[in-house]
Parts: C-alpha cells; sequence; structure tokens
C-alpha cells in the first residue's frame, strides 16, 4: 500500500534591498510558492496570517531590526463612512462595475503604463512589458477576479477609469493591485476602490477587506490608516484600532525571532 506524504510549502528569505516606503531601512521577505494542489486553501491560511500574494508567489515582511510593515484589514460590519467619503462615493456614482475573470487586455496595459509613469516612474514595474503584465494577472492558482470600472464619454464610449486585481478569499477580499487613470486624480479614484471593494464584500456576506500593508511613517501608505474599522495583524495577532494615530511606532524595530522560528510558528493548512 502506498501513502503519500502531506504537501508541506517550503519558505525561502529574499536578499535584502532597499527599502521602498521607508528610507535607510533594508527590505527582506519571507516567501513561499503557490501551486495548483495548495494554492487556494494556503493563500486563504497564510492571507489570515500577514501574507500578501503576487502572483504565484505569498510574501511576507521578515526585516532584521524593523517590522513597520503592518498587514491591515476593514472588518466590514462596523466600517463607518465619513462625510469625505459620500463625497468620494458620489464623485464617482457614474461609474459601472464589472468583473472578468483574470486575463489582460490591451486596454489595460495600456492604462497601467499610464498610471505607473505618472505615479510610480521610479519604481520596479515601471518597465514592465506587456507579456510581464499578463503574466502578473494570469499567473494564479486562486480564486481571483479583475474588477474593472467604466465611465461614460462625451461621445457615448466607455472609458476604462480604474482596475483592480480582487482575489477571493474564504472570508473576504483581498485587492492585490490596483491601477486608475492619474488625469482623474480630484475623482479620488484609489480611495473609491477600497470604498467599493468594502460595498461588495457586504454584498458577498464575507467579514473583511484585505488592504496590505500599512506603514507608520510613510506617506506612500498614510491613505488607509483614514479607513474606520481597521484591524492591523501585530503580534501573531489581529487587533481591532479604534484610534491608529494611539499606535506607538516605536515598538517595530523589529522582531527578535530567527526565520525558523517565524516559520515554525506558522498555521498551515491540514489538507
Amino acid at each position: 500500500m502506498k501513502h503519500s506524504l502531506p504537501l508541506v510549502p517550503q519558505f525561502y528569505v529574499t536578499a535584502p534591498q532597499p527599502c521602498p516606503y521607508l528610507e535607510d531601512k533594508i527590505e527582506r521577505k519571507l516567501f513561499t510558492g503557490l501551486n495548483n494542489d495548495n494554492g487556494e486553501a494556503l493563500n486563504n491560511t497564510l492571507s489570515s496570517q500577514g501574507f500578501r500574494r503576487s502572483q504565484n508567489v505569498l510574501y511576507r515582511p521578515a526585516c532584521v531590526g524593523c517590522s513597520a510593515c503592518i498587514s491591515a484589514r476593514i472588518r466590514v460590519e462596523d466600517f463607518k463612512l465619513t462625510k469625505s467619503q459620500k463625497r468620494i462615493l458620489n464623485k464617482n456614482s457614474n461609474l459601472f462595475r464589472g468583473y472578468h475573470s483574470a486575463l489582460a487586455t490591451d486596454e489595460q496595459y495600456e492604462l497601467f503604463n499610464k498610471y505607473l509613469n505618472t505615479r510610480h516612474s521610479n519604481g520596479g514595474m515601471s518597465e514592465m512589458t506587456v507579456f510581464e503584465y499578463s503574466s502578473m494577472l494570469e499567473e494564479t492558482p486562486v480564486n481571483t477576479k479583475i474588477v474593472e470600472y467604466h465611465s461614460k464619454t462625451q461621445n457615448g464610449r466607455h472609458s476604462l477609469d480604474c482596475v483592480c486585481l480582487t482575489d477571493v478569499l474564504n472570508d473576504g477580499l483581498s485587492m492585490v493591485y490596483s491601477f486608475f487613470n492619474p488625469d482623474l486624480s480630484k475623482l479620488s479614484l484609489g480611495k473609491f476602490l477600497i470604498l467599493d471593494h468594502i460595498n461588495i464584500v457586504a454584498n458577498m456576506g464575507l467579514k473583511y477587506l484585505y488592504l496590505g500593508y500599512w506603514v507608520p511613517g510613510s506617506g506612500k501608505m498614510n491613505y488607509k490608516s483614514k479607513f474606520s474599522a481597521l484591524e492591523l495583524y501585530i503580534d501573531g495577532e489581529w487587533q481591532f484600532v479604534d484610534d491608529i494615530n494611539k499606535i506607538n511606532c516605536e515598538r517595530f524595530n523589529g522582531s527578535d525571532q530567527s526565520i525558523t522560528e517565524q516559520v515554525s510558528l506558522l498555521a498551515l493548512p491540514t489538507k
């Protein structure tokens, strides 16, 4: 009789490189691969422990001397709109949403390029080819969708204004990557995407919207602190934050745990 061993994910650490969020900091990531056998279960399990997905990889910061990157999610049932957020929804009431399988299109890539060249021209993705863009969207063994938002132009044609690559988890949605028309900055489309995804989560009867990492002291990530009902993954558990300004940033000076210890504490899927 043959017995098959359980498929145990292998974890690795990236080489140190400059941190994209905080000056004079060095980043390092703990990561593991996804495949068709374990992808769905592993994405669900590790997303609930502060990991993020990029293509067929799940990663979490494991920096030496710094733990400022904190995974954030919104507890949707407790979320309350502010006046400014209500105005954002009203300004974008003309947008209509569409769901699609994770397939790249020329229209998406054109908008993606425009967004990167305007907002992140010095970033690592700024020279991504159409083939690399297609891989970013399509190379995934998990349940993921492309959420597109169009508006009608004056001549009656539809204009693609913003896009979000969204994973469907067992307890919520995870906004993997989003981009929008930088010419429409007055519409606050980045914030609108979050607000609309909160509505999607609620309509699906799920609990959380995963936002990725909030980084105290990083202007790039400050917008995430403007949403109510935030939970932050701190010290191995999700903690509800009623006032993010009260978070003591000095505590995030890095973990004393080795990579081996960090991996040993992870809960992994049983099947």
